[in-house]
């Protein structure tokens, strides 16, 4: 399993995602809204917006494991 790269986080870019972290722990059903970049150039930041929030907020790509997609058609519910 390769890591995850700037490569693979730019694909997920305006989906919706699991974000798995290095230490084991899940951000769940988050939005992918941009990718900056840190302080003095170093590093990259994954910028996201969890789900019925609109504040956004940063994570950096090397905290990141590996990202899961989510398919939103399977969470929506019959009224």
């Amino acid at each position: 399993m390769e890591s995850f790269s700037l490569n693979s986080a730019k694909s997920f870019l305006g989906k919706n995602v699991n974000l798995h972290l290095k230490d084991g722990s899940v951000i769940i059903n988050v939005h992918l809204t941009c990718i900056r970049k840190g302080n003095y150039g170093k590093g990259s930041l994954i910028e996201y917006v969890p789900y019925g929030n609109h504040r956004q907020t940063l994570i950096p790509l090397r905290n990141v494991a590996w990202a899961e997609r989510l398919n939103l058609n399977l969470m929506s519910t019959a009224d």
